[in-house]
Order: C-alpha cells, then sequence, then structure tokens
C-alpha cells in the first residue's frame, strides 16, 4: 500500500521548460529525456553560447543519473546592443595605392572613390560589443534551474506511477508463490500414492517393500524440494519493493532482481513437476515480463 508522501522511484522520461532574462538577453532552455542505460547529456546551444555547455553538463549531472537528456538552448536579445563601424585604413590607404598603380601600367585614368574603396574586402566592418560571460552565464543558469526543476518533478510524477504500478505486479507475484508454497507439500504425496499404484499394478498381489519405497519417496522429496528457491524469491521480492520505495537511481538494481527472480521460478517450475505449481510459475512468469519491461523506464 502506497501513502502519500512516501517516496518512490523516478522514470526517467520528462520535459521542462525555463526561461529568464537579463542584461539584454533572454534566455529559454528546454530539456527532455528518454531512456539510457547510463546518463547521456546532448547540449543544442547558438554558436556564441557554446561556452556555457560544459557548466549546463556539469548541473545536470548532480541532478540525475540515468536517461538521455537533451538540452535546448535558445538565446533572444530583448534590447538593441550597439553596434560598431571600423574602417581598416591602412588596408583601405593600400588598396588606393594598388589601384593607382595599376592605372598608371594600364595608361588609364584613376581616381579615389571612398565609396568603392569601403566595398573591397576587409576594409568596412562592424564590431560586436563584448558580451559579459559571467553576468550571461547566471541567466542561463537560472533558465536552466527552472527548467530542471519542472522535468525533475515529472519524472517523479511518472515514476511514482510507474512504482505504484509495479508494486501491485510484485503483490500479485507474491499471491501466486503463496500458492506455490501451499501446494509443494502435496506434491510428494501426490507422488506416493502414483508410485504405490504404479506398483500394485505391475506387481499384482506382490507385496510391495515398504523400506525400497519410503527410500524412494524420500529421494524425489529431497529432489523436487523448491523451499530453498521460494526463501530466495521472497528475498527477491522484499528488496525489489523497497528498492521501488527509493527516490535513489534503481532501475539497474531492479534489472539484476528480475533475472534472479526469473531464475529461482524457472527452477522451482522444473523441479516441482506438478500442472497447478506450472500453471502458477506461468502467471509469476508473465507478471516478471511486464515488470521487466517497466523497469525500463526507471532512473
Amino acid at each position: 500500500m502506497v501513502k502519500p508522501g512516501d517516496k518512490l522511484a523516478n522514470s526517467m522520461t520528462g520535459f521542462g521548460r525555463g526561461e529568464a532574462s537579463g542584461d539584454g538577453y533572454q534566455f529559454s532552455i528546454e530539456l527532455k529525456s528518454v531512456n539510457h542505460r547510463f546518463l547521456e547529456i546532448m547540449v543544442r546551444s547558438p554558436r556564441n553560447f557554446t561556452v556555457f555547455e560544459e557548466r549546463i553538463r556539469k548541473i545536470l549531472q548532480e541532478r540525475f543519473q540515468r536517461g538521455r537528456i537533451e538540452v535546448y538552448v535558445n538565446v533572444v536579445e530583448t534590447e538593441g546592443r550597439k553596434r560598431l563601424a571600423q574602417v581598416d585604413k591602412d588596408l583601405a590607404l593600400s588598396y588606393d595605392k594598388t589601384l593607382k598603380d595599376l592605372a598608371l601600367a594600364l595608361h588609364t585614368v584613376y581616381e579615389t572613390d571612398i565609396y568603392r574603396l569601403v566595398t573591397l574586402p576587409e576594409v568596412l566592418s562592424v564590431v560586436e560589443p563584448e558580451i559579459d560571460l559571467d553576468t550571461l552565464w547566471r541567466v542561463c543558469a537560472e533558465s536552466l534551474l527552472k527548467a530542471s526543476d519542472g522535468f525533475g518533478q515529472m519524472r517523479r510524477n511518472e515514476g511514482e506511477k510507474l512504482s505504484i504500478d509495479l508494486l501491485q505486479r510484485l503483490d500479485i507475484i507474491t499471491e501466486c508463490l503463496q500458492r506455490i508454497a501451499e501446494r509443494a507439500p502435496n506434491v510428494v504425496t501426490d507422488y506416493q500414492e502414483r508410485l504405490q499404484e504404479r506398483l500394485q499394478t505391475l506387481l499384482g498381489e506382490v507385496e510391495v517393500d515398504a523400506t525400497r519405497l519410503a527410500n524412494e519417496v524420500v529421494y524425489f522429496a529431497d529432489r523436487a524440494s523448491i523451499t530453498e528457491e521460494l526463501v530466495r524469491f521472497d528475498s527477491h521480492l522484499t528488496q525489489s519493493r523497497e528498492a521501488l520505495r527509493s527516490s535513489e537511481p534503481v532501475g539497474r538494481k531492479l534489472d539484476f532482481l528480475v533475472q534472479e527472480m526469473n531464475r529461482e521460478i524457472n527452477t522451482i517450475g522444473s523441479k516441482a513437476n506438478d500442472i497447478r505449481i506450472g500453471q502458477q510459475v506461468v502467471s509469476v512468469k508473465s507478471e516478471l515480463e511486464k515488470v521487466r519491461e517497466q523497469i525500463q523506464n526507471l532512473e
């Protein structure tokens, strides 16, 4: 039973968006993630702001442990920045002298035209004002943290839904195991009765050696015992429930536990060799497959 306020595992899928403005710029950052075995962070930002990408990764690495997170950074100027025109006088004079020399060599007339000179390569350029990266990083970080908060909340909400569903499936598996445990003692009794009937059919009036029959039954009981498997399975279920009630990354741990539970239920099915237990084994394996698919979404 999940109670309000219980901590549950987080999902790896989520979306978040944050905005912040300052120093003539508006930052808008979007985060979205999908399943991934480890943590992979892909940042896409405007060319002038790629210097922030490593800082963005560091903040997200401190907050999240698994998933492929895509980060989209959009930057818009909110105030016109003063741009300055700059003339390379030495280059302009060099162009002018070269053209005069060329006109003289070609015996043609050359007249200096300043408007034509400034159209020549690199004579006239626009100087962008310097950007205060430290100030802008604070604006970018504010936007990122807002996006991260919404992103993390969505992952928690999704994780809560997944965890509740998984806990219910673990309860179903527990019920199946209880039926198996209740049925297990009858497996030996049924085997003894079947063996005795078979021997009487084969031997007719000849008396069955009670000692040998008892030894055979004891051997079968030892070979068919599933007590250890049930105990281990119950331990795996307990650990799985504890993991799901934790806000720590648990996906890989649960994946391992499901593998172990599959191994135990396969052993139970092969050792018990009983139709009724076999039916419960099929139910358990079906639920474990659903659990395995769901935990791929958990952080």
